[in-house]
């Protein structure tokens, strides 16, 4: 059944990618109006993210973001199959880094520096690694949890690795990046997913008990690697504009819980900054906080 349902999508799929803009645009309004007023793909779960999110927000205010938030989601999922056709040139004039940005990871790289990148589901993070692996030269890890669909996997790993991005399932993070510890990487962590609520650093993100993985940190603090910030702000339709900061030069000298509560605020800052482009549709508050692992 696997493939059966590969091999029957793979063809609209391509025909999706291969859509010339401003068409494609097109295409993804039709399939807007689709999601959110016919289907109404968990609008239950977005509307009571955003409340929760931003009590101080009226009720207009709310419907005004979920609806560019969907107006986005659709333009996110099918430009994520652009990936399958993009040329280099293309892939850079849709998504690349800020000048500051280049330059930060120009000077770690001429140190020959690995970094660990930290980022949330804000922005294209998708069309994020294309650039990344096409602009700097770092040799560009990506954590990922591997599809049940081994061919729909394979399609993803596919996209994601056309411009030289490597990835790494989530179960051999640390394993493997000690394995490739001599070369010059950059691997990157996308820290705002919903770990096992006993195991999780729990703190409070967007108003709400938030439940964080420890292993950016921790890891970080082992290698002692610096913890680089990495945003994908939007900057037009099918535009994006990658910005970066460091938060921590050596991370073996701070105290535990500093650095994953610094980049969960910093993620809170870019989400209030421009909310419809983090994904709310993720169950993110689905677990309870329990007596343990609070800071």
């Amino acid at each position: 059944m696997q493939a059966i349902a590969y091999y029957i999508a793979l063809p609209f799929i391509y025909v999706l990618a291969l859509i010339p803009y401003p068409l494609f645009h097109g295409v993804c309004d039709i399939v807007y109006v689709l999601i959110y007023y016919l289907i109404g793909y968990r609008k239950k779960v977005v509307r009571t993210n955003l409340q929760r999110s931003f009590p101080e927000k009226s009720r207009a205010e709310i419907r005004r973001i979920e609806r560019r938030f969907y107006r986005y989601f659709c333009d996110l999922f099918l430009e994520t199959f652009k990936t399958l056709v993009f040329s280099r040139p293309a892939a850079l004039r849709h998504c690349s880094l800020d000048e500051s940005a280049v330059r930060l990871f120009d000077d770690y790289y001429n140190r020959k520096q690995s970094l660990i990148l930290v980022l949330g589901h804000f922005g294209n993070w998708e069309w994020a690694g294309n650039a990344f692996s096409l602009q700097c030269g770092h040799q560009l890890y990506v954590i990922y949890h591997p599809l049940k669909n081994r061919y729909f996997n394979r399609l993803i790993v596919h996209m994601r690795t056309r411009f030289g991005t490597r990835l790494v399932p989530m179960r051999d993070t640390f394993r493997e990046m000690v394995r490739y510890r001599q070369e010059v990487s950059a691997t990157a962590f996308i820290a705002d997913q919903t770990p096992a609520p006993e195991n999780a650093c729990w703190t409070s993100f967007l108003n709400q008990d938030t439940p964080v993985f420890w292993g950016t940190e921790r890891i970080a603090r082992k290698l002692n690697y610096p913890v680089v910030y990495v945003c994908v702000r939007r900057t037009g339709r099918g535009r994006y504009r990658i910005f970066a900061e460091t938060l921590f030069e050596e991370p073996a000298r701070t105290p535990e819980g500093e650095i994953t509560l610094t980049h969960t605020r910093r993620l809170e800052q870019e989400i209030r900054q421009q909310p419809e482009i983090w994904l709310w549709s993720h169950r993110r508050w689905k677990h309870k906080r329990p007596l343990v692992n609070t800071l």
